[in-house]
């Protein structure tokens, strides 16, 4: 390559790269993730293994989706409670993202009433920022894993 075509493929570089954005169309810009709030329902029971479940409506620009979770725990599990859990959804692109398997360690105790707040991510890359109150009693050490469903 000789120098005038190198000057010449840099300044059509140049001039690409000026022009292009500005006549780029508005549909294909790069999507932008965004955020909403979400409440949950959760009944756990166990005794070793614990098994929960529950519902909940996911709020997304300004509409309600509604959800299904389920779950399952291994460890040092014993009892019953019943969680409800209200936060925000991050990193969402539409509301299926919600939808996945959430992973996390805990331990904690529960006679009666209690807080509870937790922080989750899926596979997807959502992030639940939740908390809460926590009823029943539960005595727990173990992982678990919540699956979100959209119904």
């Amino acid at each position: 390559m000789t120098l005038s075509s190198f000057a010449r493929a840099a300044l059509v570089a140049l001039i690409v790269s000026l022009v292009a954005p500005l006549v780029a169309s508005p549909g294909l810009t790069a999507a932008r993730a965004d955020e909403g709030t979400i409440s949950l329902t959760i009944y756990k029971a166990g005794w070793i293994i614990g098994g929960s479940g529950g519902t909940g409506v996911l709020y997304f620009r300004g509409r309600a989706y509604a959800l299904s979770t389920g779950g399952l725990d291994y460890g040092l599990v014993f009892g019953g409670s019943k969680t409800v859990l209200r936060g925000r959804v991050s990193n969402i692109y539409r509301p299926s993202d919600v939808a996945g398997v959430y992973g996390a360690a805990g331990a904690g105790l529960a006679v009666g009433s209690g807080a509870r707040a937790i922080v989750l991510t899926n596979q997807k890359g959502a992030v639940l920022e939740l908390s809460g109150r926590q009823v029943g009693l539960m005595a727990n050490a173990d992982l678990s894993g919540l699956a979100i469903t959209m119904r």
